[in-house]
């Protein structure tokens, strides 16, 4: 018998079976895990492309003030995280590859607002708000991508899986700003405004959605094993460590989702005579393909070790940020920035990979070991990974408006600097207080007990 039905859902599954993953199961998760990356892929390029988008309004025609160009990134941010959470629990409802299909295609809505808004140079700034907060919706495919794909993965493979995943969906920021400055260059369809063919973006954008939302249609599947009802998803809301990860989250994620959506913003703003385009998307490049080493590090070092000193690194590499700033050294700048975003990377693969061990561990003291266990671990490990990742993102909006307000009142980025600065600071701590503090004092312990005999 197949293990799909014509509906394309897989009724038994069992990745933690060494026999089934070797014969059978690899092969179907590999293959889910291509066309779930496209589409994530296609969804970060959707929800960042206004990240490209904003460099070029003035040229354009659209006069614009600084931060209310901060403001369409901002926005975009916040709703981003805000459909994180129904995206999440759409994957137990309808089915994985069911709502890859749907999340795909909803993409086309805030393409044909962007389309309206660029060819029309009349067009209120309110509108622009609108379009860039439809964006946020490509934000949601990254949380119900991740939830499905860990159903598919055995534990022991989960870090470098969601870290893979997690790339090729973040490597899409990288994507949008190195074409869109190619793209928005070509006259295909009249003489764009002010020389530029802004609508070229939302078209090309909305054809690769439509070939994601077919490939996911033709070649994913639905796991029946990953059904569950609300009820039994919102239940890790009450579970300590989701608000804890979440905030540890919001500094790795909401910090290279904030500095992704802003680069582009801050190198025009802060180095007038830079282009901008030349270099912006080296940022999220470095940040997005280093997420899988995170993972990896994560697996071998422990998540709790390798998220520590992620966090001390970032308060490192913003302290560079501003001494570059002090000096008005461009090349200081931006590599202090790329330090940053490999940082953001790597803490992104490996407080991911802590997600699904917590829970994992959680659901073996309360039900011991078995099958049931390693269900009820999956579950909620998949619904917390969508409340983490819906709360985390909710740091690119508090990174893009604090990048605004500081420009604003003080005519530079130096306050937004020491807040992130102080949070990473807290951040640190609180990693080492919730999760190696007790393993420190565990092998202390067992040391000074070693040393007594």
């Amino acid at each position: 018998m197949s293990e799909t039905t014509r509906s394309r859902w897989i009724e038994d599954w069992a990745p933690d079976d060494p026999a089934f993953w070797a014969e059978r199961g690899r092969p179907i998760a590999r293959r889910n895990l291509i066309f779930s990356i496209l589409a994530e892929h296609i969804g970060f390029s959707v929800w960042l492309l206004w990240s490209a988008i904003v460099v070029f309004l003035p040229q354009a025609g659209f006069d614009f003030t600084d931060n209310q160009r901060f403001w369409l990134l901002a926005v975009s941010s916040l709703v981003g995280a805000t459909v994180r959470l129904p995206y999440t629990f759409a994957v137990p409802l309808l089915g994985g590859r069911n709502w890859t299909v749907v999340s795909a295609l909803l993409l086309l809505v805030p393409l044909g607002l962007m389309l309206l808004c660029v060819t029309d140079p009349t067009t209120p700034f309110w509108m622009f708000m609108l379009a860039a907060a439809a964006s946020g919706l490509g934000g949601g495919n990254f949380a119900s991508s991740m939830a499905n794909i860990s159903f598919f993965y055995p534990e022991r493979e989960k870090g470098f899986a969601l870290g893979l995943n997690a790339a090729g969906g973040n490597v899409g920021v990288s994507t949008v700003q190195l074409l869109v400055p190619v793209v928005v260059g070509v006259a295909i369809v009249g003489p764009g405004l002010g020389g530029v063919h802004l609508e070229n973006a939302a078209l090309l954008w909305a054809v690769l959605s439509l070939v994601a939302a077919g490939c996911a249609w033709l070649f994913m599947d639905n796991l029946a094993g990953a059904r569950a009802d609300l009820r039994e998803q919102i239940v890790v809301a009450r579970r300590s460590h989701t608000w804890v990860m979440s905030l540890l989250y919001i500094g790795t994620f909401g910090s290279f989702i904030g500095f992704s959506g802003a680069f582009p913003l801050l190198i025009q703003t802060q180095f007038p005579a830079v282009n901008g385009a030349h270099y912006a998307f080296l940022g999220p490049l470095v940040g997005s393909l280093l997420r899988p080493l995170g993972g990896l590090l994560a697996d071998r070092l422990g998540g709790a070790t390798v998220t520590l000193w992620t966090f001390v690194g970032l308060g490192a590499g913003v302290a560079a940020v501003l001494a570059a700033l002090e000096v008005r050294s461009f090349a200081l700048f931006l590599t202090a920035f790329l330090a940053l975003f490999v940082l953001t990377g790597v803490g992104n693969g490996s407080t991911y990979r802590m997600i699904p061990a917590i829970f994992a561990e959680q659901a073996r003291a309360r039900f011991g070991g078995g099958e049931r266990t390693a269900a009820v671990g999956r579950r909620e490990s998949a619904a917390a990974i969508g409340i983490i990742s819906a709360i985390g993102a909710y740091g690119g909006f508090l990174v893009q408006r604090a990048f605004g307000m500081s420009t604003e009142a003080t005519g530079g980025i130096g306050a937004a600097l020491v807040g992130f600065l102080v949070f990473y600071a807290g951040c640190v701590g609180l990693t080492w207080w919730c999760y190696l503090r007790r393993t420190l004092l565990v092998r202390r312990v067992a040391s000074l007990a070693h040393a007594s005999v």
